[in-house]
């Protein structure tokens, strides 16, 4: 067995490289169609004009989706590992499902409405990706934190303390660097602007923002890595847990068959 396949740990997996895979296949379809400009463009950037803002959307649905699944079964992890009497990690637990999801529902806000499009709904998506993803970093390392020395080391809450500290200065050098370039391009439409040229005004404060968009982002590919060691000690499994012998709706029908009640099976086939 391959080490990806050991419990769930295909999940995160699958989340950082398809969200990698994403990003990068989106930046080489925008500089070779010379649609924006190969140093350092926004993400959404390249994925504003078709035929990329396409494969964007799609691509981007699907790591919502596996964003999804992790951040689930990360919950029912936690669920498994914390006695009941601990109420504070049970609170913190649904709140980082709450966060995960809001954050991944962002994420698919993102990819479906462009910049130039709907300016307002993709800053709203924006937000709720990256601010709230932020908190459901933050919360998820207080979990870290409450579930030592007990469940794990504190290895794994350093590592995901400081991936939540370089989360939260990229962000305030985001939102800094953005205040500044918009600042000091008043009427111009920024949202639409794809080119940028060295030495133009707000040309530093848009490198700037656009670099810590990008460290943003790896941040929080890096976080979902955090996951994999934990994922492999986890499987979920779905029983079917029959009502009735037949699928008729008249009652009349019977079938002397004894019911299978003890049938269950893998959530993922593969063997994991």
């Amino acid at each position: 067995m391959w080490w990806f396949q050991e419990g769930l740990c295909i999940l995160p997996v699958a989340l950082v490289l398809w969200t990698t895979a994403t990003f990068i296949f989106d930046y080489i379809t925008a500089v070779v169609l010379r649609h924006v400009d190969p140093l350092v463009p926004y993400i959404s950037d390249t994925g504003t004009v078709a035929p990329e803002r396409c494969v964007f959307g799609i691509m981007l649905d699907m790591s919502a989706f596996l964003g999804v699944a992790t951040m689930y079964v990360r919950y029912k992890q936690v669920q498994a590992l914390t006695d009941e009497e601990e109420s504070k990690l049970h609170k913190l637990n649904v709140l980082g499902l709450v966060l995960g999801w809001t954050s991944s529902f962002g994420m698919c806000i993102v990819a479906n409405f462009q910049k130039t499009t709907l300016f307002f709904m993709h800053l709203v998506g924006a937000i709720l990706t990256f601010g709230v993803g932020a908190l459901y970093i933050l919360v998820q390392t207080l979990v870290s934190l409450y579930m030592q020395p007990h469940v794990h080391g504190k290895s794994i809450f350093w590592v995901r303390l400081s991936i939540g500290v370089w989360t939260f200065a990229s962000i305030i050098s985001m939102f800094v660097s953005s205040l500044i370039m918009y600042s000091s391009l008043p009427g111009v439409d920024v949202a639409h602007k794809l080119h940028w040229i060295p030495g133009e005004t707000g040309y530093i404060p848009h490198i700037i923002s656009a670099i810590s968009e990008w460290s943003l982002a790896l941040s929080f590919v890096s976080f979902f890595l955090t996951y994999i060691r934990d994922f492999q000690k986890i499987t979920l499994r779905a029983e079917a847990d029959l009502k009735s012998n037949h699928m008729y709706d008249s009652p009349h029908y019977s079938i002397t068959t004894p019911l299978n009640q003890s049938e269950t099976s893998p959530l993922l086939a593969g063997g994991i």
